[in-house]
C-alpha cells in the first residue's frame, strides 16, 4: 500500500458535499484499503462558515475562496461540487488543473461547455478530470460507456436522466393529477428547484446526453446541438390516451448514431409499457446502451441525491487513488472528432397527435388530406368526446372541438410538421396541436 494519504479539497458543502464528508468518514478505512491510498478531506471551501451541515469539519482548512483552494499545495485532489457552466466553478477546476491536481466534479453544465478543452488541459498536467458523478447520479453509466464498453462500437444512447421530470409523470399517471399540481407536489418534497425551468424544460438532461454521446461515439461535445423538448405540454389527456394504447409517457434523452451524423435529442417520448425503460418510476434514472457486440444494457438507479452522488462521486477519487489514470473521453481530447449534427427533421418514427377539432362538416376530410398529402399513413382514429360538466346545458353548442387523437405509422418529423402546419392554417382545429414520438424500445 502507498502510505501516503489522498488529501481532498472539497469545494462546496451543500447535500452532495455534506454526504460525501460523511462517506469518507463511515468508509474511508475500508476505501482505502481497497484502493491501496489512504483518504481524507483535508480542506474545504464554502461561503458560510457558520451554516451547521450536520457534518464535521473542524480538522479541515477553510478556504472562502475555491479558487485559492484549487491551487493550494495542501491537497491532491480538487472536488468541485459548487455548480454552473461560469464564474467560480470554471475558474477554480480550471486553476486546480493548471496547478497539476486531479480533479473530480459532478458539474454537468460545466463539462457540456468547457469539457473538451479541460480535458485537454488535464492531459497536458497528466493528471485526472474524472464526472462519474454528472449524469445519473449512482448509475455508474460514465465508467460503462468508456472503460466497461470500450471493445465495442456504440449505437445509441437513451434513457431517462432526470429524476424530476420522472417524478411527475409518474404521479399524473397513477393519481390522475395535473402537470401543475405535481410540479408543486415535486418543489415541496425538494425534487424541484424552486426555479424548475433547467429541469422540466429539458436542458439538465440536454447537457448529460451531450456528455454521454461524446464518450459514446468519440465526437466533441455540442450541447447546443440537442433538440430540446420538455414536459410542460404534457397533459392528463395524454397520459390516459397513452395508458389506453399500451404505452407510457417519459422524457427521454436519445443520442443515435447515423449514416449522415450524430442525432442528439430530448422529448416526452411513448414506449411500449414491456419495455425496461417504461417500467422505471419516480425519481429513478435508467440508460440504455445499444453496441455491436453486447447488444443492449440497461442500467438503472438513483439518478440524484446527496448518497447516490457522493457515491459516484467516491468512485472517481478511489480511481486516482489507485493511479487510475484514463482519458476524460475515453480517448485524447485532441482525437474527438467533430460533432456532424443528423437533420433532426429526418428522424423517422411513429408519432401521437392529438387536435382539438371542431366538430363540423369536412374538418375530418381535410385533416386526412393533409396527412395524405404528406405521405403519412395513419395506423389509427380515436375521437374521445369530451365528459359533460355537470352544468353543461343539455343540448351542446354545435361544432365545439372535441379531441381526437391521430397515430401515426413510421414517417419523418418533417412530414408530420408540415402536415400539421397545414392542418393549423386551415382553421379547423381550436388549438396547437399535441405531438409525441413513439418509440418501439425492445
Amino acid at each position: 500500500m502507498n502510505h501516503s494519504v489522498l488529501r481532498l479539497g472539497v469545494a462546496g458543502l451543500g447535500t452532495v458535499g455534506a454526504s460525501l464528508i460523511r462517506l469518507v468518514a463511515r468508509h474511508g478505512r475500508d476505501i482505502g484499503v481497497r484502493s491501496g491510498r489512504m483518504i481524507a478531506v483535508t480542506a474545504v471551501a464554502a461561503r458560510d462558515r457558520s451554516r451547521d451541515r450536520g457534518v464535521d469539519v473542524s480538522d479541515c482548512a477553510w478556504f472562502d475562496d475555491p479558487v485559492a483552494l484549487a491551487r493550494s499545495p495542501e491537497i491532491d485532489v480538487f472536488v468541485e461540487l459548487m455548480g454552473g457552466a461560469e464564474g467560480a466553478a470554471r475558474e477554480a477546476v480550471e486553476a486546480a488543473l493548471a496547478a497539476g491536481k486531479h480533479v473530480v466534479t459532478a458539474n454537468k453544465a460545466l463539462l457540456a461547455r468547457h469539457g473538451a478543452a479541460l480535458a485537454a488541459l488535464a492531459e497536458a498536467q497528466g493528471v485526472s478530470l474524472n464526472f462519474e458523478a454528472a449524469a445519473a447520479g449512482g448509475i455508474p453509466i460514465i465508467k460503462t460507456l468508456r472503460e466497461s464498453l470500450a471493445g465495442n462500437r456504440v449505437a445509441r444512447v437513451y434513457g431517462i436522466l432526470n429524476g424530476t421530470c420522472n417524478y411527475i409523470l409518474t404521479r399524473m399517471e397513477r393519481e390522475g393529477l395535473s402537470f401543475e399540481t405535481c410540479l408543486a407536489e415535486a418543489q415541496r418534497l425538494g425534487y424541484a428547484e424552486a426555479d424548475p425551468t433547467f429541469d422540466i424544460d429539458g436542458f439538465d438532461t440536454a447537457h448529460k446526453l451531450s456528455l454521454l454521446a461524446a464518450i459514446a461515439f468519440g465526437n466533441r461535445i455540442d450541447a447546443d446541438a440537442v433538440y430540446v423538448e420538455g414536459i410542460r405540454s404534457i397533459t392528463t389527456a395524454d397520459i390516459e390516451a397513452a395508458d389506453e394504447l399500451g404505452y407510457r409517457i417519459k422524457l427521454l434523452g436519445v443520442a443515435s448514431r447515423t449514416d449522415t451524423g450524430f442525432e442528439q435529442r430530448v422529448h416526452p417520448t411513448m414506449v411500449p409499457k414491456s419495455s425496461p425503460i417504461a417500467r422505471v418510476d419516480g425519481v429513478t434514472n435508467a440508460v440504455a446502451v445499444e453496441a455491436d457486440f453486447v447488444g443492449r444494457l440497461v442500467l438503472s438507479g438513483p439518478g440524484a441525491g446527496g448518497d447516490a452522488t457522493a457515491s459516484a462521486v467516491m468512485s472517481d477519487i478511489a480511481d486516482i487513488a489507485r493511479g487510475d489514470i484514463v482519458g476524460t473521453f475515453g480517448r485524447p481530447a485532441s482525437a474527438l472528432e467533430p460533432y456532424r449534427q443528423a437533420a433532426m427533421r429526418a428522424h423517422e418514427g411513429g408519432y401521437y397527435i392529438r387536435l382539438s377539432v371542431y366538430d363540423r362538416p369536412g374538418a375530418f376530410a381535410s385533416i386526412a388530406q393533409r396527412m395524405a398529402e404528406n405521405g403519412i399513413s395513419l395506423e389509427s382514429i380515436v375521437q374521445r368526446r369530451r365528459a359533460p360538466r355537470a352544468d353543461a346545458p343539455e343540448h351542446p353548442t354545435p361544432m365545439a372541438p372535441q379531441p381526437v387523437i391521430l397515430i401515426t405509422y413510421d414517417t419523418t418529423e418533417a412530414q408530420i410538421k408540415d402536415a400539421l402546419d397545414r392542418i393549423s392554417v386551415d382553421g379547423h382545429i381550436a388549438e396547437r396541436p399535441q405531438m409525441i414520438r413513439i418509440e418501439q424500445f425492445a
